[in-house]
């Protein structure tokens, strides 16, 4: 397929790679110029402008967050005025499900389509293309993009027809990885607080009761104490943990314990960790307990 892609940050450029090796031709733009031309040399065709990337079947956006998005998308010579009749617009970002329901509303009055495509996966996963893909919109868009889900995942979750869907869902996850990183953080502080080492207790964890990805790979990371540098920084986990509360608001549904890793993203950012892994929150309790400085 003729795809553009617009984002090229860890996530974005190892994606649009994959795209190109698995046969696409892929048109690549980001602000910087210089994370665009770095893939010249894996076959990508380094667009100028956003509408340089929107001259094809598809165009994925990967940017931080729903300003960017926007910014993107509605500014003059954007996604919106640039993409053709019936393409198909994928949004592999975390977006907010308001910015979600907008694009959705946007495309289809210019005759386009719209797909939310959040991926599940760190910056290794997706060099590795083994993300996962959770979809969601009109099931010809999603038939129509599935080789490029192929190309950058490993397994492609579709949630239904309204393409919000696969953004509350990538929400929730990332609110549900986020308690899990504050959790192990407390787990690991008590018992290093109480003499035993932190990296047996997360052999013994990961070994039995929590053999998961989730609590191999972030509880080495708070058991190694090592952040940097960051696969996803703490600013964007602060973010997505507020859209989770807003979605929570809109739909009327308490979200109690999101707002404990909401409090505890911004301690995090208030002493100076913008440019730490997210993962880094585990190590708040530690120094609570007075283990680290």
């Amino acid at each position: 397929m003729k795809v553009g892609f617009i984002g090229l940050g860890q996530m974005g450029s190892a994606m649009a790679v994959n795209l190109v090796r698995a046969g696409h031709e892929v048109t690549v733009y980001n602000r910087s110029r210089d994370k665009a031309e770095a893939l010249a040399g894996e076959g990508a065709k380094v667009a100028g402008t956003v509408a340089e990337a929107c001259d094809g079947e598809a165009v994925f956006t990967m940017l931080a967050h729903d300003d960017a998005l926007s910014a993107v998308v509605h500014g003059d010579g954007g996604v919106l005025a640039s993409l053709g009749k019936g393409a198909v617009h994928i949004s592999a970002s975390t977006i907010s499900v308001a910015m979600s329901e907008r694009l959705t509303k946007d495309h289809a009055a210019k005759g386009q389509r719209f797909v939310a495509a959040p991926v599940f996966g760190r910056p290794e996963a997706a060099t590795a293309a083994k993300l996962f893909v959770a979809a969601a919109g009109a099931p010809d868009a999603i038939q129509t993009v599935t080789p490029l889900f192929e190309a950058i995942g490993q397994r492609t979750f579709v949630l239904g027809e309204e393409p919000k869907s696969a953004n509350l869902v990538k929400l929730s996850g990332n609110f549900l990885i986020a308690s899990v990183i504050e959790s192990l953080g407390e787990a690991m502080a008590l018992v290093e607080k109480g003499g035993v080492d932190r990296h047996a207790y997360l052999d013994l964890l990961t070994s039995t009761l929590f053999n998961a990805p989730v609590y191999k790979t972030y509880g080495g990371l708070i058991a190694d104490r090592k952040f940097k540098p960051a696969g996803f920084t703490a600013p964007l986990g602060q973010k997505d943990i507020r859209l989770a509360l807003a979605a929570g608001e809109a739909l009327n549904v308490p979200l109690p314990l999101a707002s404990l890793p909401r409090d505890r993203f911004l301690t995090l950012l208030a002493h100076g960790g913008e440019e730490l892994d997210w993962s880094a929150v585990g190590a708040l309790a530690a120094k609570d307990a007075g283990l680290v400085e």
